[in-house]
């Protein structure tokens, strides 16, 4: 075991987190049934089996886009865990769109970001109106990762109303030190060109968001990167890393509001 593997361990400190994953499959699948035509699945935006994204849409013309990165620690997952999450944006009128990416080692992290930010730019262009954006841990990396110096054509990034990376990775050295870096491959300048802490503060809207029952690695990096951009900081008392992000589901939660307000 590498010297910070438990650091990075979830599932071992959250009872029950076996059966998390399989319930979300069900409540995804049971939700992507009931919208029937309102689902659209697999749409491509690059050339990889990966590289597409599901679309979400409301009743009615869309009030703008909610961009949802899912986690997995870029080793694992697909959009078909979450789409039950699209639920609390939509029924605030909004369309909502969960992109995939290619997975590693098969790539490098640093080339899952631009695939995600293919995705951003392909969603956007076929969408009019506001977009925010939102991902959970890798998922939260990678969104903070939208916001860095040109990874977004300038059309995009003037579109985002606000954007919550959630229990993000932020700063990718303390990884070099876990096992998981056999399949990242990063070195220290790799991990640091891809942690978003090393980013300017972004001009768009940031809400660092954290459950207050996180492994302390995930709070510290939810800590450190809202330090580093000057940027609101929510940490939700008694939510864990598999549920802190249930809120998205609940149109009348604080953080489908910050997503779905426009200023």
């Amino acid at each position: 075991m590498a010297e910070l593997d438990d650091a990075y361990a979830i599932g071992a400190y959250v009872p029950g987190s076996e059966h998390f994953a399989p319930q979300w499959v069900e409540q995804a699948a049971a939700f992507r049934a009931f919208l029937g035509a309102r689902a659209r699945l697999g749409v491509s935006y690059g050339p990889s089996e990966r590289m597409v994204f599901d679309h979400f849409s409301p009743e009615g013309e869309a009030k703008g886009t909610f961009i949802f990165v899912h986690g997995g620690y870029w080793l694992k997952y697909d959009p078909s865990y979450w789409s039950h999450l699209a639920s609390g944006a939509l029924a605030r009128g909004w369309a909502v769109a969960m992109p995939s990416y290619d997975l590693c080692p098969a790539v490098r992290i640093a080339g899952i970001t631009q695939q995600v930010a293919q995705a951003v730019t392909a969603i956007a262009d076929a969408a009019t109106g506001p977009l925010s954006l939102a991902g959970h841990s890798a998922g939260g990396h990678l969104a903070a990762r939208m916001l860095a110096p040109g990874m977004l054509p300038a059309n995009v990034r003037g579109r985002l109303i606000h954007a919550v990376p959630i229990s993000p990775v932020a700063d990718l050295e303390p990884l070099l030190r876990t096992s998981m870096n056999d399949d990242f491959g990063m070195d220290t300048d790799m991990a640091r060109a891809e942690s978003p802490v090393h980013q300017p503060a972004p001009d768009v809207p940031v809400t660092v968001w954290v459950g207050g029952d996180e492994r302390p690695s995930f709070l510290e990096q939810a800590r450190g990167l809202a330090q580093a951009w000057g940027c609101a900081h929510a940490v939700i008392a008694g939510e864990h890393h598999f549920n802190v992000i249930e809120p998205l589901s609940d149109p009348a939660s604080d953080l489908i509001s910050r997503l779905t307000t426009a200023p």
